[in-house]
């Protein structure tokens, strides 16, 4: 049973929208979206990073630093996405999205939430998930 409301949503929207690897930041203890990301999917690679790499609900968590990121984990991602992250990683993903020309998508805990420099920032509201969208500045 899904911990995270929204979470089938939200993964539906990932997995309709986006296609290639997909990179949930700061796992955390809540493997929702990465799981049903995983099942409902045959043309996503998902990785999910954290600060300890550990098995987590059937999915493996990537150790990384997103301050110093192991570019291999994100190399060819169109997505870098969080759920509940505090502002300075939401600002560490849009660097690193836009180095690799990925888009950003953050589910916040509440009003916390970024300016990214260089992406559009868009509310998304889809069932019952709300999140932020960063698409790169064309």
């Amino acid at each position: 049973m899904p911990i995270l409301r929204g979470a089938a949503d939200l993964a539906e929207y990932i997995g309709k929208n986006y296609s290639g690897r997909v990179v949930e930041v700061g796992a955390g203890h809540v493997p929702d979206v990465a799981l049903s990301l995983m099942q409902g999917s045959q043309v996503l690679q998902v990785v999910a990073t954290d600060k300890e790499e550990r098995p987590l609900g059937g999915l493996s968590v990537e150790k990384d630093d997103l301050f110093s990121p192991r570019f291999d984990l994100y190399q060819g991602a169109s997505l870098l996405y969080s759920i509940r992250p505090p502002l300075e990683l939401q600002l560490a993903m849009g660097a690193l999205a836009r180095r690799i020309g990925a888009d950003v998508l953050v589910r916040p805990l509440a009003d916390e939430i970024a300016d990214l420099p260089g992406f559009c920032r868009s509310l998304v509201n889809v069932g019952e998930a709300r999140f932020y969208l960063f698409r790169l500045e064309i």
